[in-house]
């Protein structure tokens, strides 16, 4: 009797259970359908406000507004200051630092490693004056010697050559010495350079001068106690139209081939004028991917150009500071 009653209870308690779940999932149930309300369309609208309520919205903010908010009182004091101007470079500015012109092969190219290269200029330039030259120019150098007495070596000679892209940027100064032609290549950027001074400024017809290995001596013979010949302040650097005259072959190189401007008429053999028709090209002043693929884009070189001017400058207004505090001191 006792089990039996104890079923029932079990037996009324699961079916109240049931009850009670039942009737809690209908409560919500309901409340589900009363918080979602059916759609009723309005059809009464106008075609004008279906087009309106259709038209797409704009993602941005009209030009009036933008303007409302920026004269807006709340905007005073947020105004863009730009506090660097652009520097642009004068024109043709890649001839008075060409080693900072990047190299016209694209496949030699890295311009990560071009950056750098500049940084490091940039700093040893900060260090040591380099003025501008050109191939022609008379100059003296100063290098560190340990042979020499003073542990200094100072060469002066004409710059017959220059070039190198970068750190790699180079220059050949030609003398004579004790009735003997003498040259020395510097590295530019070379630390063991004390000074490099311009003694006389001036360009030549050619852009190489080792025409002068077979030249008299005397258009090779300068003094080592050369005074500098200044310029005039802004003025051009002057172009020496010296041609000078070689002596009788045989030269080093067939220069008769070279179409040099620097020299003087020369007299021809039928076997130099045979020579000159072979190596003739006249097809390459027309070929225009020839010439594409040896300069440097535009844009580029106006946007590098800028750089090193900019910085140049920089540089500069340093050195006057640094000279005027100098002069205080003393």
């Amino acid at each position: 009797m006792a089990a039996s009653m104890t079923i029932r209870n079990i037996a009324k308690q699961a079916i109240f259970i049931k009850n009670s779940s039942i009737g809690f999932n209908s409560k919500l149930n309901v409340a589900h359908k009363s918080t979602h309300r059916a759609h009723n369309p309005n059809y009464n609208r106008t075609s004008a406000e279906v087009t309106l309520a259709l038209r797409p919205k704009q993602n941005f903010l009209h030009h009036d507004l933008v303007d409302k908010h920026r004269r807006s009182p709340l905007q005073k004091g947020t105004e863009v200051i730009q506090t660097e101007t652009e520097v642009k470079a004068p024109r043709d500015y890649r001839f008075v630092m060409p080693e900072f012109m990047p190299r016209p092969n694209f496949e030699d190219r890295d311009r990560v490693l071009e950056k750098l290269e500049r940084c490091d200029m940039f700093r040893r330039r900060a260090n040591i004056t380099i003025p501008e030259f050109y191939v022609g120019s008379i100059m003296a150098v100063s290098i560190s010697d340990p042979y020499a007495p003073n542990k200094r070596n100072r060469f002066v000679g004409i710059c017959i050559d220059r070039g190198g892209i970068g750190l790699k940027a180079y220059f050949v100064l030609r003398n004579v010495v004790d009735g003997l032609g003498v040259e020395v290549m510097y590295q530019m950027y070379n630390p063991t350079v004390h000074s490099i001074e311009v003694l006389k400024l001036e360009k030549r017809l050619d852009e190489q001068l080792y025409y002068l290995r077979n030249c008299p001596l005397e258009y090779s013979t300068f003094s080592f106690d050369m005074e500098p010949v200044l310029l005039p302040r802004d003025a051009q650097i002057p172009v020496n139209t010296l041609k000078v005259k070689l002596n009788p072959p045989p030269w080093e190189q067939k220069w008769e081939r070279q179409n040099l401007k620097g020299i003087e008429p020369l007299e021809l053999t039928p076997r130099m004028i045979r020579g000159i028709e072979m190596h003739l090209k006249p097809w390459e002043k027309y070929d225009l991917m020839l010439h594409y693929r040896s300069k440097v884009p535009e844009e580029e070189e106006e946007q590098i150009m800028s750089e090193v001017y900019k910085e140049k400058l920089k540089q500069d207004s340093l050195r006057k500071v640094t000279k005027a505090t100098l002069r205080k001191k003393k």
